[in-house]
């Protein structure tokens, strides 16, 4: 199975959240790309995914639609497990999983991967939005879940990042702006860079594990 891209995982939360049914229609391409703070290239390939699963249709002139494969069984057990689940389950599962991908990525990863990791931290920082920004946290993830080079580990971040996409999904503020430019995860993420690049698997693990903590403590200040 093709593993989910950034791209996808949003489109899927997406939908998992709304209340379109099968047979309904989904947003205009250009309200779907400001939604979610992705390119339009990357919404079409997304929606190339769920149509080939048979999740999505698509009528020329009329647009896109749920279809009944948006009910398999795989999505529903996203969608009924993110009923039960706070975002607190979600980061303490975060915690567990993460710094432990993030020290193997430090044994793993390879010179393209560390580039591709490091160009996501720059293109991050020039975030228009904040939805453009998230859109760029979660490949910056999924890369360094890539960077395992572990196909089941990265099946399991896939997991739990389609089930985090979809309990946070509902509940994001509507925040105006951009990061500034010292956003806290800028310098959290280069740190766990530069771990992996010194193949320093313990200070991965570490700077990870601290970066999780201080998204935490921000999702749940007072």
């Amino acid at each position: 199975m093709t593993a989910e891209n950034g791209a996808l995982v949003q489109l899927k939360a997406y939908i998992g959240q709304s209340s379109a049914g099968p047979g309904d229609r989904i947003p205009a391409e250009r309200v779907l790309c400001k939604e979610l703070g992705i390119s339009r290239g990357e919404l079409r390939r997304a929606i190339a995914v769920l149509e080939a699963e048979g999740r999505v249709w698509r009528h020329v002139g009329r647009g896109t639609f749920v279809s009944d494969g948006m009910g398999m069984v795989e999505e529903p057990s996203v969608s009924e497990i993110a009923k039960k689940t706070t975002l607190r389950d979600v980061m303490k599962a975060r915690l567990v999983l993460e710094p432990m991908l993030a020290g193997l990525a430090a044994e793993e990863a390879n010179l393209e991967q560390m580039e591709a990791m490091s160009a996501n931290i720059q293109q991050s920082r020039k975030a228009e939005t904040w939805r453009e920004y998230e859109a760029s946290d979660n490949r910056f993830h999924r890369l360094l879940a890539q960077a395992t080079q572990n196909v089941p580990l990265l099946a399991m971040f896939d997991q739990l990042n389609s089930l985090r996409r979809t309990v946070v999904w509902g509940r994001l503020r509507q925040r105006a702006g951009h990061p500034p430019a010292d956003h806290h995860s800028f310098a959290e993420h280069q740190a766990i860079v530069d771990a992996i690049r010194d193949r320093d698997a313990a200070k991965a693990r570490s700077e990870m594990h601290a970066h999780l903590t201080s998204v935490s403590n921000r999702l749940f200040e007072a």
